[in-house]
């Protein structure tokens, strides 16, 4: 099991992330996040830190295996356990899966950490606006 920083410090650039409003109806995606890298050991902790509380607590998320670096089976977040899954799914190549029990899934569009700021704003846009 791997260990994270925690929490991120102040020096680090601060998250990439735009979610949509809270709302009754189902969505396909519910925001967007602008990694910096691929390497998940390193983003995650910033991420999960940067989400509503009101999601609780995250236990598992599923990355794109193609994309992102190599990963333990799980790893320690602000000492909780989280378990890293990875898919090959040809649906889903740019998406990151967030489940915490008894509260719901959470799909998130990653934009690739290369993207240039003005290609990623109008994809965060839509993915916020659920237009995905």
């Amino acid at each position: 099991m791997t260990t994270a920083l925690q929490p991120p410090l102040p020096s680090h650039p601060a998250l990439r992330l735009r979610l949509a409003p809270r709302g009754g109806l189902p969505r396909p995606v519910h925001g967007a996040w602008w990694p910096r890298s691929y390497d998940l050991i390193a983003e995650l902790p910033r991420l999960l830190a940067g989400l509503p509380g009101a999601w609780g607590h995250i236990s598992s998320v599923t990355v794109n295996g193609a994309k992102w670096s190599a990963t333990p089976g799980r790893m320690l977040v602000f000492n909780q356990v989280v378990r890293l899954r990875r898919t090959l799914a040809a649906s889903a190549p740019h998406t990151v899966v967030l489940l915490a029990p008894g509260r719901g899934r959470w799909d998130l569009l990653v934009v690739p950490p290369d993207t240039t700021e003005e290609a990623a704003e109008p994809l965060m846009a839509a993915a916020a606006g659920g237009h995905v």
